[in-house]
């Protein structure tokens, strides 16, 4: 077949993204791995839905019906706002983005408009809605009404008399010191993990790549100067750094510790990912297209944003999955040694922390966080292998 003879819908299909992901879906562990994640994030997402000390709907007599859920949804009287929002806005925002998605695929720009105008629409009540301490024992003062909780109907937050069960009926994975149901605490601890994870090493992405281009592109003595600061960052021990940054911005008075965990693993996990971009850069600048669009005189930004950024793309997403997989565990570690997220705030490491005493007595407060930083973290490593394998086919090899 002549190049003349392929049309365009045969053409689509020599794209090297869908060449990429064809080659990344054909490996099974990778996929499983994407699956988990999938789920994981699901989860977490639909953390107020599966466990809620709050109704989620009270159907009075009358027929008056409200949600406190609902109220505790859009202003959550938390420590860490931030990270609770964020998820109950994706979970508010995911049906109806993608209803106009499906539905409006075909009419591109109607279909920009209706998902802007349903992003910033759903945004609102969440900085419209005022935070209150809802203390209210519902089931006493509606007792003849209908009231619909949650299946697991304690919060991440709710204390009781009953410390350190072992799994039961009543709390699937037990309870913690303070006689919280560890199933619930784990299921907002996910939120968390994710939250720093994601946004962190989304940091060290965006750090990491614009340093790394410019630094290999314009080379000389910015590229010299730029490098000798790398290798500085690169010289302190990441952990310890990590632990005297928490210790003195904890010791300032600042309690959103999760947001100070993302800022500190962002801006400390960045000079990998610049030297391996430089690397790359180094390589296409050698390049004839590159050279070319010098002599046409495009612009320097557009040569790094159009020309090479899209070329040293493939090694950067990979990095960003391995940084994500290394900031969740960073962050379960700084918890479990009492710098990270602090109390009341649910994190698989804190959980993890209150086994220290007896292990083997407390087994479930071991194994269920232990067992999910293990997954959560082997899963961003496969995908990571599997986008590797698939950028690079000869790797497989």
């Amino acid at each position: 077949m002549t190049s003349e003879q392929v049309t365009a819908p045969e053409s689509e299909n020599f794209s090297p993204f869908k060449q990429v992901w064809r080659r990344f879906f054909q490996d099974r562990f990778a996929v499983m791995a994407l699956v988990v994640m999938l789920l994981l994030f699901l989860a977490a997402m639909a953390a107020p839905l599966i466990a809620n000390g709050l109704p989620l709907l009270i159907v009075t007599e009358e027929g008056r019906w409200f949600s406190p859920a609902l109220y505790d949804f859009f202003a959550p009287n938390v420590q860490e706002v931030f990270v609770e929002k964020i998820f109950n806005y994706l979970l508010l925002a995911a049906l109806p983005v993608a209803l106009s998605l499906i539905l409006l695929r075909k009419r591109v720009l109607c279909r920009r408009i209706v998902t802007g105008t349903l992003l910033f629409l759903l945004a609102i009540p969440f900085f419209a809605v005022p935070q209150k301490n809802d203390v209210r024992d519902y089931e006493k003062e509606f007792s003849h009404a209908t009231i619909v909780s949650a299946p697991v109907p304690y919060g991440p937050f709710q204390t009781s008399s009953k410390v350190f069960e072992k799994p039961s009926a009543e709390h699937w994975f037990g309870t913690d010191q303070n006689g919280r149901d560890v199933f619930a605490r784990m299921l907002y601890g996910s939120r968390v993990s994710l939250a720093v994870g994601f946004l962190a090493a989304g940091i060290s992405l965006i750090l990491g790549t614009l340093i790394g281009l410019v630094s290999g592109y314009l080379g000389g003595k910015i590229d010299l100067i730029i490098q000798r600061c790398v290798e500085i960052v690169i010289c302190f021990p990441t952990f310890l750094l990590l632990l005297i940054l928490m210790v003195v911005l904890l010791d300032s008075g600042s309690r959103q510790s999760v947001l100070l965990v993302i800022l500190v693993l962002g801006c400390t996990g960045w000079p990998g990912l610049a030297r391996l971009v430089r690397g790359e850069v180094l390589k296409q600048r050698q390049m004839q297209y590159i050279q070319a669009s010098e002599c046409m005189g495009v612009p320097f930004r557009r040569i790094l944003a159009v020309h090479l950024l899209p070329n040293v793309s493939g090694p950067v997403f990979v990095a960003f999955a391995f940084d994500i997989a290394g900031c969740i565990l960073a962050e379960n570690s700084l918890s479990f040694l009492g710098f990270g997220v602090q109390i009341p705030t649910a994190s698989w490491g804190e959980l993890l922390r209150q086994a220290l005493d007896d292990p083997l007595l407390h087994w479930n407060l071991m194994l269920w966080p232990g067992l999910a930083i293990f997954i959560c973290v082997c899963s961003f490593h496969f995908i990571a292998d599997g986008l590797h394998r698939a950028i690079d086919p000869k790797s497989a090899g």
